[in-house]
Formats: C-alpha cells, structure tokens, sequence
C-alpha cells in the first residue's frame, strides 16, 4: 500500500499533460500497462488540428467540428476545445515539441495540411506522419528534462490497472498488478483517467493492443456514467492485404490528394457525398464497405507529383515491407475500428459522475465528438482537456487522509484460466464484435452479439494476470457499445443501422449508468 496525492492511469497525452500540472503542487503517480512511448498517442499519424490564426479560424473550427458530429456535439465543450487549443499547441513548442516546418527560403513557418471535413488547411504535423510519437516525447522530455518540480512525478510502466477503490461514495485510490504479478493499493486525492480507447474490442482495430478500455471499465464497475458508447469511429483507410495487420493509412494522405477506386479503377466518392475523399470518416468508411462488397478497394496516389516518401517516412517504411510505393502502386484499404467517441461521461473541466474521479481525452465523453469525430481533433482534446482536468483537480481535491485504505480486491471467480484458453476467449469476443455490432447494424445482428456476449460472460477467464483483466474489461465495454446500439433506434455519425436508416428529429445523448440506458437531449 502506498499514498500519493495524484494517480494518473494512462502515459498519453491527456495523462502526461495533466501531470505536468498536477505536479506543480504534489507528488503524481502515472501508470502506464506496457512501456511510456506505448499509447494511442504514439500511434496518432496525420497530425494535430488547431485554428492558430485568430479568431476567424477558431470560428471556422468550431463549425467543421459541430458539422462533422452530425447533430450531437457539445457546443460549449467544442468552443472550449478549439478556443483553448492554440495556447496548449504554444505550450509544447515551447517544450521543444519539432513540428514540421517550411524550409527556411519559404519563410520557416509551420506547415499546415488539409484533412477531411476541415474547411481550411490548419493540421499540424511531425516527421510527417509521426505526430503523435514526437508529442508524446516531447511531453515526456518535459517531464524528465527539470520541467516539472523535481521528484514530483513517479511514471511506473507495466503496471495495469485493475480497479478503482470507492470509499463514502468517492473514488480515494485504485488496486494496480506490477509487470511482476504483484498487487499495489495506491490511496490518491484524486484518480484522473488518461487511459485512451477501446479498439481491441473490434478483431480489425488500428489501436495498439493496450487499448483495451480498461478505463471505461473500471469507471462502469464502480458507478459512473458513461455515454454514447454505440458511436465507434471507424477509419476509412487501413491497409487491408491478406495477413496483414490493419496499418493505419493517415487521412493526410487524401488531404494530400489520394484517390479512392474500386475493383473496377473507378472514382467512386462522387455518388456517396460532394466532399468526395474528404468526407467526414463515417460518410467515407460506409462508401468503402458498400464498394468492397464486389473487391478490394484501393487509395490510388499515381497522380500525386510530390516526394511522398518524405511526407509520410512512416507509411512508406511500413509499405516496404509489402513490395508497395506510394505514387507508383494502388493501396489496399478498408475499414478498422479506430477511435471512440463515447466513454466515460465528464464535463467539460473532466469531472464525472463520481466524486475524486477525473477523465480526460479518449477514455472520457464530454460530447466533444459529437456522433463522428472531425479528424485530428483527439491529439487536441487530450492536450486541452488533460490539462483543463488537472487544474480542476487541484482545486478540488481534498487532503490525504492519515490512514491508509484497506482496499477490497476483486480477483474474479477462483482458479487460473491458462494463457491459451484466454486468448482463446478474446479472440471470440473480438471477432464477434467485428461480426454483429461493425460498421453497420441492425437489431437481428446485435441481438446475436448480446447473446454472444452472454455465453462469454459465463465463461469469463478467470485470474489475477493482465489479460485476464483485459479480457474482463473488454466484456464490459462491448456490452456497453452492444446495448447503446439497440437502444438507438436510428442513424447517425459513426452509428449506422439498417433497419433504422434516418435521423431521428432531436439528436440525444445514451448514458448508461449501474445497468440502466437513458438518452438526453
């Protein structure tokens, strides 16, 4: 058992962005499952969206915002995100964060790319498609490098979070299993959840394989709210060749000019939606899943005359491998799941519905997103919402208490499910989830997933290991995402159902909480 003032689950860019605040006035515990550069954070590519020039352009990113999410985003949290933006983005180039430039003749200036649903070009990016990767560096450079009071933040990796201690109605702490099987009870001030998304719920993901919603869980089992789980943003475009793994193909590389053709060579956006490739992702992923249902579809950049292999050093080091070239070869994309727009439901200075508990950036739902989020927005809402979070923390958070907690564990039913039979079962799961509750629904389907889900549930591995609490918290969150969606009766953003295939006239939000499903307005 240990004490600190504040825990932080998750090392991405919400988590170390609060931490860096935090510290300022306590000692911070962050805990990170596998190594600190391990995130979805590091996996983010095509950039960062910010209106860096003046209020025009923040006007313009509302908007894009508040029109990609289809009827239901959060206003107030959308101004806050784009209004708040540019001053976090100044923050970590003055940490040293090295997006790309211009070169020196052509003035020096940030460049600025064109993505999706964005009215204007205004994406920053690093190392081309490495975005992600060099702010989290960054973040923790800042950290390590004497920018933060020294000793005050203690980063433990490979230590999963198992769950969360409630004590009087608030959450005081969280059980956590180091890389070595060891139980740790940690008692905290406050407990902020950084702990990103849920992609391993789906078998075709771009997540890493951390991403396994272990936040959202914990925070369902002890009694939060969480909301407008059924709305699963799916990339249009990872790489889809037969064995191999569903690489994420940027959305910068149409901002670029990439085309997509279907098995026939032909244009298809043209009969889906007037942005053509630069639809909003759920309009693009559900045009490719109809092309695809008589062959591959491809992202064509034969045309494109620029060094591609320059501007996306990542994706060309990784199409190598597949005897592949930007500008000289048809890509093989489809859909994966990506990004999750619900989760754990917050205001907007990253509270929840349980006192001492904090959420910030995927894992948590200020309704930012609305029902499809605007690409490039996540890297910025983990930035201004993890920091917006810690200065409501510490104003919050009450003292320590002298006694340490005596904290229950739940270790599940007894004995031990081998490794094989757990991966066995996730891997049902999964694939189940990818089957019944994809891309596109309808109540026949989700109602095979529940049951699914069911039969899962009572055969759930059991132990005290990392995937076994993976396997626990992913059951959770596909039932979540499985009764949100029956229980929206229509379709929107990234929610599409056959069998209900229009809006509804009021678009409204799904909070399930202890077991209940509501919508509001």
């Amino acid at each position: 058992m240990e004490r600190v003032d504040f825990l932080v689950v998750g090392a991405g860019i919400a988590g170390l962005s609060a931490a860096i605040r935090l510290a300022e006035v306590g000692r911070v515990l962050v805990v990170t499952k596998e190594e600190l550069a391990e995130s979805n954070t590091a996996y983010a590519q095509g950039g960062i969206a910010v209106a860096m020039g003046g209020d025009e352009d923040v006007a313009l990113h509302l908007e894009d915002t508040m029109a990609a999410g289809d009827g239901l985003v959060n206003r107030e949290a959308a101004a806050v995100l784009v209004s708040q933006g540019p001053r976090r983005v100044e923050e970590l180039l003055e940490w040293g964060t090295a997006f790309d430039r211009y070169p020196a003749g052509e003035g020096g200036e940030l460049m600025r790319t064109m993505e999706g649903a964005h009215s204007r070009s205004r994406i920053l990016h690093a190392n081309g498609d490495a975005t992600g990767r060099e702010i989290a560096v960054s973040l923790l450079r800042h950290v390590r490098e004497g920018g933060v009071r020294a000793g005050s933040i203690e980063l433990m990796e490979w230590t999963t979070s198992v769950d969360l201690i409630v004590e009087g109605g608030r959450v005081v702490g969280a059980t956590l299993l180091d890389g070595e099987g060891g139980l740790r009870v940690v008692q905290a001030r406050a407990v902020l959840l950084a702990s990103g998304g849920a992609g391993q719920v789906y078998s075709d993901t771009t997540n890493p394989a951390v991403a396994t919603g272990d936040g959202i869980a914990m925070a369902y089992r002890a009694g939060a709210a969480v909301s407008d789980m059924e709305f699963y943003q799916f990339h249009p475009t990872a790489f889809a060749a037969a064995g191999a793994p569903r690489f994420l193909m940027s959305e910068a590389l149409r901002g670029e000019g990439a085309l997509l053709v279907n098995a026939a060579g032909e244009r298809f956006m043209e009969r889906y939606h007037p942005l053509l490739e630069l639809a909003p992702r759920d309009v693009v992923a559900r045009a490719i899943t109809r092309e695809g249902m008589d062959g591959p579809v491809y992202l064509d950049m034969r045309h494109v005359k620029k060094d591609l292999k320059a501007r996306f050093p990542g994706i060309s080091r990784f199409l190598v491998g597949y005897r592949l070239e930007l500008g000289r070869d048809l890509i093989p994309v489809r859909p994966a799941a990506h990004y999750l727009m619900g989760g754990v439901k917050t205001d907007v200075q990253g509270r929840t519905s349980l006192p001492g508990l904090y959420a910030a950036g995927e894992v948590a739902c200020t309704g930012v997103h609305g029902a499809n989020r605007l690409a490039s927005n996540s890297l910025l809402e983990g930035l201004v919402f993890g920091a917006l979070a810690a200065e409501t923390m510490l104003t919050e958070a009450p003292l320590v208490k002298d006694e340490l907690i005596a904290a229950p564990v739940a270790a599940g039913p007894a004995g031990v499910t081998s490794e094989a039979a757990t991966e066995k079962w996730i891997r049902e799961l999964r694939e189940l989830m990818w089957k019944y509750a994809g891309l596109l629904r309808d109540a026949d389907g989700l109602r095979q997933a529940k049951r699914g889900l069911d039969a899962l549930r009572a055969a759930m591995p059991k132990g005290l290991f990392r995937r076994a609490v993976e396997a626990r918290n992913l059951l959770v969150v596909a039932e979540l995402i499985v009764a949100s969606a029956l229980g929206r009766e229509e379709s929107r953003g990234a929610h599409y159902r056959n069998d209900f295939p229009l809006h509804d006239a009021v678009g409204k939000h799904s909070v399930m909480q202890r077991g209940r499903l509501e919508f509001a307005a």
